[in-house]
């Protein structure tokens, strides 16, 4: 009988995280959850559970905590990691430097510690295309180079991605960085979506609180860039694809397809849109007006960014197929189904 590969997702009840353990579940993976809960909700577990009939182990745990973080690996038999936990506001990691540092880069090591200790040789870090900086060409691609990050969020990947190529060679293990642009949409169920506390970093989340009336309106940060509306431009990709790109990701690595110990793949639409064109496709998909205002410019914050993910659907057979139409009536599906909920 066949084995069922076990694997640990860090950070599991997050946005990107609970989608792809729903992902893996459905795969024929075993998983076993690890969050904190800093940014999310213990409900988030119930809601994997009725996507997928499955109930997810979990442990509520910081990993910062190195003997906590040692325990559970001593206690459970892992075959490989997805790597999601670490805070991931722009704005908020220019003003709280430290904290981010010590989060992000500390819950790393730890966990790659514990990799070494207890014999898992498989790694896939959730990278980001901040790692480019501001790029010079765009599309990008894994051979632009990259530039320092402008926030320290974006240096915490950057720093993470050097640390796992230094440790990967240095003990033999594979591992590969998934780079992505940015997330949009929820699962077709309404079940789970991105929910953040307080007021969302991200421009979907809070395009949705303006449309249901929490927030008065939307705060457009910056309309003087170099873009055709100058408003900034970004790659929205559906959190459905990049769910599925970590399992392919993950097969890779299991059936030792990879080749090389550390590898990276860019992972977006390959379309750039404006803040501007994001309102009106939303607005378009759910019939509806969002009230906005436009603002300065936020610290940290690039002109453009969007990809080309070719490596991917080479190497991962991997392309997105979720338009954005789609993403945009989930993404308000889900936000009424919260406000059911509350209300």
């Amino acid at each position: 009988m066949k084995q069922t590969k076990k694997i640990l997702v860090t950070g599991g009840l997050g946005y990107i995280g609970s989608h792809t353990v729903v992902a893996l579940q459905q795969a024929g993976y075993e998983v076993v959850i690890i969050d904190d809960l800093s940014n999310t909700q213990i409900a988030v577990l119930e809601n994997i559970t009725k996507i997928t009939n499955v109930m997810p182990e979990f442990h509520p745990i910081d990993l910062k905590n190195t003997e906590a973080v040692d325990q559970f690996f001593n206690d459970n038999k892992i075959d490989g990691i997805i790597h999601f936990a670490a805070y991931k506001a722009v704005g908020e990691s220019v003003k709280k430097p430290l904290m981010y540092y010590r989060n992000n880069l500390s819950g790393l090591i730890n966990v790659l510690e514990a990799m070494e200790k207890y014999g898992v040789d498989h790694f896939i870090f959730s990278s980001s295309c901040t790692v480019y900086g501001q790029a010079d060409q765009m599309p990008i691609n894994e051979k632009t180079p990259l530039k320092r990050p402008e926030a320290p969020y974006g240096k915490t990947k950057h720093m993470g991605e050097e640390i796992i190529g230094d440790f990967v060679e240095a003990e033999q293990k594979n591992a590969i960085a998934l780079r992505y642009f940015n997330p949009v949409g929820a699962h077709s169920s309404a079940l789970i979506g991105e929910l953040p506390n307080g007021i969302p970093n991200n421009l979907i989340p809070y395009i949705t609180q303006t449309a249901s009336g929490i927030r008065g309106s939307l705060g457009v940060f910056g309309n003087d860039y170099e873009t055709r509306d100058g408003t900034a431009i970004r790659d929205y990709i559906d959190v459905n694809d990049l769910a599925d790109a970590h399992v392919k990701a993950l097969n890779r690595l299991l059936t030792k397809e990879n080749k090389n110990a550390l590898e990276y793949f860019n992972l977006g639409s390959g379309t750039g849109s404006t803040v501007l064109e994001m309102i009106e496709a939303f607005e378009k998909a759910n019939n509806l007006k969002v009230p906005y205002e436009i603002k300065d410019r936020r610290a940290g914050d690039i002109q453009e960014a969007y990809a080309d993910y070719s490596l991917a659907k080479k190497e991962l057979n991997w392309e997105p197929n979720t338009p954005l139409e789609t993403s945009m009536k989930t993404a308000w599906a889900f936000e009424c189904k919260i406000n059911e909920t509350i209300g």
